[in-house]
């Protein structure tokens, strides 16, 4: 009987010197499951860095972009209290001044008076506006209030209407002269001839500056939303 034999046990039970217990290490298979999940989940978290990364040094601004871009433009449709529906453009809510219409030049009266020491440059001034179809009213020198006290090209005079409406027609015909309103009524337009004066814009420069003045132009708030 071997000496690992436990007293009164024999037999099958007998435990020879050529057997003997082995011990086996636990929880080796587990530990190796867990280190695979371990590098699984931080390979997917490299990943899902790496895109992040590569989304902001791209694509990733200009999404950003894109989607304030089109807030704005949402924001700016509920702000005109318009419908921002497919293929609708929104309508401003009044009208645009540039497609107020202009007189024409037969629709605009225009006093001519001299205030330069020059004489008869009232009436050659007049005679050419006449010839371009503007119409002629009072012709003459200047009253003591302006005469030979227009430093400039001329000033083109007339009640507050004809600021937006004759002063950007007549203006075509010489270049810097200063407007200014008065209290009259009439839509009369007095241009009074500075010491600068040297003669009227050339008839093809102010026939082309008429055709400009007639174009219409868009409005910066209907470039905004054409953008969206």
């Amino acid at each position: 009987m071997s000496m690992l034999t436990p007293p009164g046990m024999g037999g099958k039970y007998r435990i020879t010197g050529d057997k003997y217990p082995r011990m086996r290490r636990t929880g080796g298979h587990r530990r190796l499951v867990l280190a695979i999940i371990a590098s699984a989940a931080a390979m997917a978290l490299i990943g899902w860095g790496t895109l992040q990364l590569i989304q902001v040094f791209t694509g990733g601004d200009k999404a950003s972009a894109a989607a304030g871009t089109t807030q704005d433009c949402d924001h700016r449709a509920t702000k005109a209290g318009t419908a921002a529906e497919p293929g609708t453009t929104p309508k401003p809510d009044h009208p645009r001044p540039h497609l107020r219409s202009l007189p024409k030049p037969a629709q605009i009266t225009v006093n001519v008076f001299n205030a330069t020491p020059r004489g008869g440059l009232a009436k050659k001034t007049a005679d050419e506006l006449k010839k371009r179809g503007f119409a002629i009213g009072e012709v003459g020198n200047a009253t003591k209030q302006y005469d030979k006290k227009v430093k400039g090209t001329g000033i083109l005079l007339g009640a507050k209407k004809a600021a937006d409406t004759a002063f950007p027609v007549l203006g075509t015909q010489l270049a810097g002269t200063e407007h200014r309103t008065d209290a009259r009524t009439g839509g009369e337009v007095d241009l009074i001839l500075g010491t600068r004066f040297k003669e009227l814009a050339k008839k093809e420069d102010a026939d082309k500056a008429l055709a400009e003045l007639a174009k219409p132009k868009p409005t910066p708030t209907l470039s905004a939303e054409k953008n969206c």
